[in-house]
């Protein structure tokens, strides 16, 4: 076989290869770093309020556990996975005294409220999701900021 029957075997096989390191990775595919912010109530009372930052396409897990207890105050799980211009979610709750799960889908900037109790208002998830390389993000970012000079709480007694 010489060089030129070579070539012309092999040539359009690499081609196709390098074509598809070369084309852009479609969107549900692509890792993209997300904001998430969380209320968690239980019978109308706030109980926990975390704010994270994950990564579509992975797992995020985070429970809040108070020094030395041996059970944590609530487990949850997030499954953010990119699809077409949105998010599906896969949402997971674990509290001592039950469990909820959802699964739903959210736009960057999306607001939702989730009951995941028997009866609502029993155990409700307000959930919002933004990307983190935005302009909506950005913008929440400096609302949350500390301004030098300026004061955040003012108490007094009399």
């Amino acid at each position: 076989m010489d060089r030129t029957s070579l070539l012309k075997t092999w040539l359009p096989g690499l081609a196709l290869v390098l074509l598809a390191f070369l084309m852009p990775t479609p969107a549900h595919a692509r890792s993209e770093p997300l904001y998430f912010a969380l209320e968690v109530r239980r019978d109308g009372r706030l109980i926990a309020q975390p704010k994270l930052l994950g990564q579509s396409g992975r797992t995020l897990r985070a429970e809040r556990r108070r020094p030395g207890a041996l059970a944590p105050d609530y487990r949850l799980v997030l499954t953010p996975r990119g699809e077409g211009d949105g998010f599906q979610l896969q949402l997971d709750l674990s509290l001592p005294e039950g469990e909820g799960h959802s699964q739903l889908a959210l736009l960057h900037g999306q607001e939702r409220k989730l009951q995941l109790g028997r009866v609502p208002g029993e155990l409700e998830v307000s959930l919002l999701l933004m990307k983190v390389d935005s302009p909506e993000f950005r913008a929440l970012m400096r609302l949350t900021e500390e301004k030098p000079g300026t004061v955040q709480s003012v108490s007094s007694s009399i």
